[in-house]
């Protein structure tokens, strides 16, 4: 099999490129800085088309994963970037799906869970949830937010691909032990004593497995029925108290500091990056994937929790210092 990832030089992109390599897949990476790695990488500007679009041809799934970090302050310029990083490479790639001689089977284009409301009283599904933007008294960045991901997703329908299945993936944190990380950031935070309650704690934090991303893209690959918007999701989100609490016992650590929203919002500003990324509810459960069959390794987050840190003091190199990671779809999808 074939697999293209487009922007798939970031930890997302690097997991999924991990997994089909072992497996004998034959894998293309779309990066613009190549890097020696075990696969092709091969050079592209994410915006135009050029000679990457051969890579298309013929191949089994393209998946589109670029898009500029989202951990940053949301200045006009970062929002102006953040915004054209995506929509730019998703008509791109769209239009090189689109224009190939050999039309890919299928396209995967990478969307986030943000997309939908800050809510605690249900969670969202495909069917029934409720898209943000509109929320009472949400401030102006967490509209941004909701704003880029209809973007995203309007640039990828507004492509007509009548020979490839196009499939947007609404993904969770996507939660592995790699250096530079969503969870190697919270994990951080356990560690050094910050792992209590942010804010009021109520707000749900929806997350997956990499184990169970991998195992449902490869189960997306396999259902060509599937096509449209799919949540990738745990089946148990859970509210952030309860989330790092689980955390601090994995790690053995009992007590964790807790943080009210106004210190989340100096910390996140020393930092660099917004509050939105840890007060927002993000309830999402992946309805559809759920609906066909397919079953989740850890469906809930106090057993993958467990698993992670235990590969993470394995894998993780802990005389290396630590860097705050880059998110967004490199690492932490929206």
């Amino acid at each position: 099999m074939k697999v293209v990832l487009a922007g798939g030089s970031g930890q997302v992109g690097t997991v999924l490129a991990r997994h089909f390599h072992e497996r004998g897949d034959d894998v293309v990476v779309l990066s613009r800085f190549p890097n020696a790695m075990p696969w092709r990488v091969v050079q592209w500007d994410s915006q135009t088309l050029g000679s990457w679009t051969s890579e298309i041809e013929g191949a089994d799934v393209v998946f589109n994963l670029a898009g500029r970090s989202v951990n940053c302050r949301y200045t006009a310029a970062n929002r102006k970037a953040i915004l054209q990083s995506r929509v730019l490479s998703t008509q791109a790639v769209g239009q090189a799906i689109a224009r190939a001689s050999r039309a890919p089977a299928m396209w995967l284009q990478a969307s986030t869970a943000t997309i939908y409301a800050h809510r605690y009283d249900a969670p969202n599904d495909e069917a029934t949830g409720i898209l943000g933007g509109h929320e009472p008294g949400a401030p102006d960045t967490w509209r941004f937010s909701t704003d880029v991901a209809n973007a995203w997703e309007k640039a990828a329908n507004e492509i007509e691909t009548p020979r490839t299945r196009k499939v947007l993936l609404r993904s969770a944190m996507i939660m592995s032990p790699d250096r530079g990380g969503i969870f190697d950031t919270i994990l951080w935070l356990v560690r050094i004593g910050l792992g209590g309650k942010a804010g009021s704690g109520r707000q749900y934090v929806s997350w997956i497995h990499d184990t169970d991303f991998i195992r449902a893209v490869s189960w997306l690959i396999g259902h060509s029925e599937l096509s449209g918007v799919i949540n990738v999701a745990a089946p148990n989100p859970l509210p952030y108290v309860d989330f790092m609490r689980a955390l601090r016992q994995a790690w053995g650590i009992r007590l964790g500091f807790p943080a009210p929203e106004w210190m989340i919002e100096i910390g996140t500003r020393l930092l660099g990056t917004e509050s939105e990324l840890v007060l927002k509810s993000r309830r999402v459960i992946a309805g559809r994937l759920l609906e066909s069959g397919f079953r989740f390794e850890f469906p809930t987050w106090p057993e993958a929790a467990a698993d992670l840190t235990r590969r993470w003091r394995s894998e993780t190199d802990k005389s290396k210092p630590f860097k705050w990671p880059l998110s967004g779809h490199q690492g932490t999808p929206r």
